[in-house]
């Protein structure tokens, strides 16, 4: 899915939602576990309910591989039901990885050749050499992390240089020379406010990741007024506060329902530019 392609599905649904799939087997209702895949049913289940309200889903890896091989069966198949039942939602790979760069091109064959998600999140710790061979597919995108929403963000994101230059600001003024905007996003925390502002002086046109809306406590109208471009440029996660808004056997209506709240603001957000 290219950028133009992405944009057409915000217009069209009026909406920039991302639902995360962090799925936990001991927080999904009780009566899923007399399913034969648990995960899977309570992941459909919510696919079905959320889709008309959404534009991506980001299943977040470590809560499949935590289940071993049946994680990883679920994990798959998720991403398979999506596809082919909702073949216009953008999938996001929320693994992290990054590292050596023949460890990064195996990391890329699982997700972009083997499974053939949509773009996988990508740590930039260890420089170029470990993200370029994520670049190397076309129509495949590469989300770095940037500016996160958790409070150790501030232990190394934000520290300077002698020239005042905040850690943060590095990644995305270096990561520019490997790629650009139509093929590399970046994960920029809800939580981290105005700062969308100086993340914006860097990369204007590249579309964010925003997690940290919702459970997090982020302000969609504070991501929105400072990181909204003319193209949108923002794809805004929430996970556990649409997926668990209920624990009985009611809990995909419930997520619909919080789903079609999180539409109608960013339906209202949205004005200004559809």
């Amino acid at each position: 899915m290219n950028k133009q392609q992405l944009f057409e599905n915000i217009k069209r649904k009026k909406s920039f939602l991302c639902v995360g799939l962090d799925t936990d087997i001991k927080k999904i209702p009780e009566h899923l576990l007399k399913e034969e895949e648990p995960i899977f049913a309570f992941n459909k289940a919510i696919i079905d309910a959320t889709a008309p309200y959404c534009i991506a889903y980001k299943p977040n890896l470590a809560f499949y591989e935590s289940m071993g091989v049946k994680g990883w069966i679920a994990f798959e198949k998720t991403v398979q039901y999506i596809k082919t039942n909702y073949p216009d939602q953008f999938i996001i790979a929320d693994a992290k990885r990054g590292d050596i760069g023949n460890t990064s091109a195996m990391y890329a064959r699982t997700f972009f050749e083997e499974l053939d998600i949509d773009s996988v999140t990508v740590a930039p710790y260890m420089g170029e050499d470990s993200v370029t061979p994520f670049l190397t597919y076309e129509g495949k995108w590469v989300i770095l992390l940037a500016l996160t929403s958790n409070k150790g963000s501030h232990d190394f994101q934000l520290t300077e240089d002698k020239e005042g230059e905040r850690l943060f600001e590095k990644v995305l003024r270096k990561s520019q020379e490997w790629a650009n905007d139509e093929n590399m996003m970046y994960v920029a925390g809800a939580t981290q406010g105005r700062m969308f502002e100086d993340i914006r002086k860097i990369v204007p046109n590249h579309f964010l990741l925003v997690p940290g809306i919702g459970a997090q406590g982020g302000s969609l109208e504070e991501v929105c007024k400072y990181g909204m471009t003319r193209e949108c440029g923002l794809i805004v996660n929430s996970s556990r506060a649409i997926i668990y808004a209920d624990k009985s056997e009611n809990f995909a209506k419930a997520a619909e329902e919080e789903a079609r709240k999180v539409q109608a603001q960013m339906e209202e957000q949205l004005k200004g530019i559809l």
